[in-house]
């Protein structure tokens, strides 16, 4: 059975104390339709913009010695539809989105549009709720791993991007990873392996999952490169 708002909103950690703005930021359009009620579609009109401001503020404090040019390559490399919609695939937003009955058969929760659209509204409920300061530690939270990876190669797009784009340009699926830890629960290993559909496309470890995964997905693009 799929998670609720709410439900999701436990296990992410986030707190509403309007619980109704966090329904209506997982309402697909599809759903208010049939139900004649709003779409999470001004939420994430609001959204898009918080998460603008969001990583502007962090890449202007975290790279003091960058200009404009590489501030705005690197923003560029990390909003956009195919990290926003991985971000979103890996918290699991997609199966709690409120459908319409004929969406939901034909899975539309998992394509990569509405995937991103709805961690933007997402972040919209949270900015109506909590203020720019939690939407935005929230934002920065989740895209970590391609901030840094943008950061290391301004202009550049990481390995987890590129594979993103890749599969969704050639197979219409989104890269799955499996995360396997080992060693002490005080300092864990993680290994991970990357999927797309059933094909096993890399591998790689790391000291978190985030490291790991980045590490899988560099190995599967140096397969797709490769062929």
């Amino acid at each position: 059975m799929a998670e609720t708002a709410q439900e999701l909103a436990l296990r992410l950690d986030l707190h509403f104390t309007d619980p109704g703005v966090v329904e209506l930021a997982l309402t697909h359009p599809s759903y208010a339709v049939e139900h004649d009620v709003e779409s999470n579609q001004r939420l994430e009109f609001l959204g898009d913009a918080v998460l603008d401001l969001a990583v502007a503020r962090h890449l202007y404090e975290r790279c003091p010695s960058f200009n404009e040019g590489q501030l705005s390559k690197i923003r560029i490399g990390v909003v956009n539809e195919a990290v926003l919609a991985a971000v979103a695939s890996e918290l699991k937003i997609g199966p709690a989105l409120r459908m319409g009955r004929g969406a939901e058969t034909e899975a539309l929760f998992e394509q990569p549009s509405v995937l991103a659209d709805a961690f933007e509204a997402l972040l919209g409920a949270l900015y109506l709720d909590g203020g720019v300061e939690e939407a935005s530690r929230f934002a920065i939270a989740q895209l970590e791993p391609w901030i840094a990876a943008a950061v290391a190669n301004p202009g550049g797009e990481d390995a987890k991007s590129k594979l993103n784009e890749w599969a969704q340009a050639t197979t219409q699926h989104m890269p799955r990873y499996v995360l396997i830890a080992t060693g002490a629960d005080h300092d864990p290993t993680f290994r991970a392996e990357v999927f797309v559909g059933d094909a096993l496309m890399g591998s790689g470890q790391g000291r978190s999952k985030k490291l790991a995964e980045q590490e899988a997905a560099a190995a599967a693009w140096k397969v797709v490169e490769g062929g």
